[in-house]
């Protein structure tokens, strides 16, 4: 226990609660920015068995913030390189390689051997497919995110809601930019992934108070943090009262995005969009144009756009033959991602389409009439 000592003195952790952390096991869902600094605490503090979870090999650029990778290591598998830094750290931890990107077909057998799972990852699909997961593995999520000098964090605790009741929607594809296209300063990456790994300690501990129920928001070049209290939705689709998402579905047409390797005609059609306002008076001036909420049904009764007709975005390619092909359609959604997703589907069919930018919320926030 010498290795330990410091943990030991403290009366919150002891030899007892040590021993737990050699006996815990926490599943890191990637070794990069926020990855790195979260699974190097880990491992310093005797977490007795880390997974990590990553199908990339590292680049020069990700070494401006991802401390576990050295320049030897370019075009190395990231789980390759990281074990062998968490070992040089600790050779007291097993250190588990997935050496694979997380699918619906694999995540529950890797993530249900861990008692908590860590969000490092950097993309929405992978996000949502991680929080739906935990939610029916009823295990503890720890979660943070980073751009340019801003980051968050927040513990999903079984129970006590999950990352959709903050972001029922992804945003729409390409509204938000990934570190290659914003940027993101190093620094920034240790901080959270260093606030995951203590939320996760206190997680395994069962001591103190973990960031469940409260958003923390940090931006680095103000200095600043700030909480934000969050709640479970009872109408969350996946933990609410009443789930309606019951298994795994297709994250990436959840989030409007093309399957990877898919090819990239569809994703490439040009779809002409209009403001909630323009749409509305379009709607008003030609009777002919059919309009679609492509959102899901439990979406739809809450409030919709008067005169839409529900066509779930996994059900757009079945039933495109309900539509009049010699009609113009305008598609909707909650933000306008899985609409756009939608339009191209029809367009490739042939069908002139529209997307609606920002959706019902956008529909809403203008003041324009909802159905329900």
């Amino acid at each position: 226990m010498e290795r330990y000592s410091r943990h030991t003195l403290l009366p919150e952790v002891g030899i007892e609660g040590q021993q737990k952390l050699l006996a815990s096991r926490v599943a890191v869902v990637g070794a990069g920015g926020l990855g790195s600094p979260c699974s190097l605490y880990l491992a310093a503090a005797g977490v007795g068995t880390l997974g990590i979870i990553d199908g990339d090999v590292v680049d020069l650029s990700n070494l401006q913030r991802q401390v576990l990778h050295y320049e030897s290591d370019i075009g190395r598998p990231k789980t390759v390189s990281a074990k062998r830094t968490l070992l040089n750290i600790n050779p007291d931890v097993c250190v588990i390689e997935h050496q694979e990107i997380l699918s619906s077909a694999n995540v529950m057998d890797i993530l249900g051997d861990y008692d908590v799972v860590v969000n490092g990852c950097d993309n929405f699909p992978t996000r949502y497919l991680i929080n739906d997961a935990c939610v029916m593995l009823e295990k503890p999520l720890v979660d943070a995110s980073i751009l340019r000098f801003e980051g968050q964090a927040t513990v999903f605790m079984p129970g006590k809601g999950c990352y959709r009741c903050l972001f029922p929607e992804p945003p729409p594809p390409g509204s938000v930019p990934s570190c290659a296209e914003g940027g993101i300063i190093g620094a920034l990456a240790g901080i959270m992934g260093t606030l995951q790994a203590i939320e996760t300690v206190k997680v395994l501990l069962g001591i103190g108070e973990p960031l469940s129920g409260r958003l923390l928001l940090y931006n680095a070049l103000r200095g600043e943090h700030r909480y934000v209290n969050r709640r479970r939705d009872p109408d969350c689709p996946v933990c609410g009262d009443h789930p309606t998402i019951t298994e795994l579905i297709d994250y990436h047409q959840f989030c409007g995005l093309p399957q990877p390797g898919a090819e990239p005609a569809e994703a490439e059609l040009s779809i002409p969009e209009l403001a909630p306002e323009e749409a509305y008076g379009e709607l008003q001036r030609r009777a002919e144009v059919q309009l679609v909420d492509v959102r899901e049904p439990w979406e739809y009764e809450k409030g919709h756009l008067p005169g839409a007709r529900l066509i779930p975005l996994g059900e757009v390619e079945q039933r495109a033959g309900e539509l009049d092909p010699s009609r113009p359609v305008f598609a909707v959604c909650a933000r306008g991602g899985r609409s756009m997703k939608a339009a191209q589907k029809l367009k490739a069919r042939g069908f002139e389409v529209t997307n609606i930018a920002e959706g019902t919320m956008g529909w809403i926030n203008a003041g324009l009439p909802i159905e329900s």
